[in-house]
């Protein structure tokens, strides 16, 4: 889509109706805008698959979770460079701008700790009942997945309708990730933007 510039009201509108932006490291951290025409989904039923190695993780309590303490430095890890790929979509800007929206109660972070230094995370957008995952970040095996089991069960525990995490990988088809039409995704965010949530962060017990 279109280049441009961002701000607050910009992105809420944009994830209201399915937009994303993303900075290009090739053209000087130029925003672009898209609307991919395959949409990732996280189920939120039974379809949702923990692998038993995960819940082996979770339950040993190696991690501890946190929600919202230091959302800035997750933003930061995520655009860190990758073993595979050294640059970035995460541009400087779009680390502000969430920030800002953080700051407004529209962008959520989860984030694992080990030994009081952050191993794993994640962040993303919410917007009424729909949460958009941006990105993660892993420093410790299984950190990530264990972001990404938390922010399953707040999603949940919130009652939010849907948990949109754009893209499918590898790391994600492992938790039931699938795929739906960019029309079909506009129609199951179409209400669920409209609806009043709020979010109500998981913590894992040995009852669970």
């Amino acid at each position: 889509m279109e280049p441009g510039l961002l701000n607050v009201e910009m992105l809420l509108s944009a994830y209201s109706m399915g937009v994303f932006p993303m900075a290009d490291p090739d053209l000087n951290n130029e925003i672009f805008w898209y609307s991919p025409e395959e949409r990732a989904i996280l189920p939120l039923d039974e379809r949702f698959k923990v692998r038993k190695s995960l819940t082996k993780v979770i339950r040993q309590e190696r991690f501890e979770v946190r929600y919202d303490t230091v959302f800035r430095e997750v933003m930061e890890a995520c655009s860190a460079p990758r073993k595979d790929d050294e640059l970035t979509w995460i541009s400087q800007e779009i680390i502000d701008i969430y920030c800002e929206l953080f700051d407004l109660g529209f962008a959520h972070s989860v984030e694992v700790w080990q030994d009081n230094q952050l191993k794993g995370g994640l962040y993303g957008v919410s917007l009424g009942g729909v949460y958009c995952g941006e990105s993660m970040f892993s420093k410790a095996p299984y950190a990530s997945q264990v972001a990404l089991y938390h922010l399953h069960q707040t999603i949940k525990q919130s009652d939010y309708s849907v948990l949109d995490i754009q893209f499918v990988n590898p790391h994600l088809l492992q938790f039931g990730a699938y795929e739906v039409k960019r029309d079909e995704y506009e129609m199951m965010i179409k209400d669920a933007v409209l609806e009043t949530k709020t979010w109500n962060p998981y913590f894992y017990s040995a009852q669970d």
